[in-house]
């Protein structure tokens, strides 16, 4: 009897799916994980490299995250209360929470920073000129310069509205000189707000890196909070795939 060779033969195993790591957007990127679990994973090693790298304390990341969120040129409201139960649990205070949110309000100045230079440009090529009301007192103005915190953009609302500008900067002052964040911090969060990719405004970027710098911040800080920035792309995920999700239900 002749002996038959048997060949043998292995499974061919398959890949392993990515395991999901915690991270802050939570059950909203769910189907994406069920979807393309290799996409997903790629989208979180570069999206939580700033809750990884430990550059950065996570105290701080998850109030730069805040800041992102609560903007008033962003004003989302799930990634607002995501973030801030996320502070508190890392450690971060009421007033501390509350210190951001007025930082959200004061961003809308930008408005002013951008318009008013082109509303004095247009005033001078039409003819018109201010009208002749003496100036109010503006200590508050005046307490911001002398704190070191007062920027030249804000000479052309100055001019045409004192009275309005030193109201604003009265709320302005009063969170620089508040101390519950030190400088560093400060300019941090201040960086997010300007860099965020609802805002990008390149003045305030800049002003605030040369500022963080001088604060005593690290590049390697200033990249990360930047990074924080790009993370906020997820939201793009977080929001869209659940209601792709929804409407292939429906159809």
């Amino acid at each position: 009897m002749s002996k038959t060779n048997k060949i043998k033969t292995t499974k061919r195993k398959r890949p392993r799916k990515p395991t999901r790591p915690a991270d802050p957007w939570g059950s909203s990127l769910g189907k994406l994980w069920d979807w393309d679990p290799d996409g997903a994973n790629l989208l979180m090693r570069f999206a939580l490299n700033p809750w990884n790298s430990g550059i950065l304390p996570r105290r701080e990341i998850e109030l730069i995250s805040l800041a992102l969120h609560c903007a008033c040129t962003s004003l989302d409201e799930t990634g607002t209360r995501r973030h801030i139960r996320a502070a508190l649990k890392a450690g971060a205070t009421r007033d501390e929470i509350l210190l951001v949110l007025k930082c959200g309000v004061g961003l809308a100045v930008h408005s002013c920073s951008l318009g008013a230079p082109i509303l004095i440009e247009e005033m001078r090529t039409a003819g018109v000129g201010l009208s002749n009301v003496a100036k109010p007192e503006t200590p508050a103005c005046d307490a911001m310069r002398a704190i070191g915190q007062w920027n030249g953009a804000w000479d052309p609302f100055y001019e045409l509205s004192p009275l309005w500008t030193d109201q604003f900067f009265a709320f302005g002052a009063n969170i620089y000189r508040s101390g519950i964040f030190t400088p560093r911090f400060m300019e941090l969060i201040s960086i997010a707000f300007d860099a965020s990719v609802t805002h990008m405004y390149a003045p305030g970027t800049r002003r605030h890196i040369r500022g963080a710098l001088k604060a005593g911040a690290t590049p390697e800080e200033i990249m990360t909070v930047l990074q924080l920035c790009v993370s906020m792309g997820v939201q793009a995920c977080a929001k869209g795939v659940p209601i792709l999700a929804e409407e292939l239900k429906r159809g």
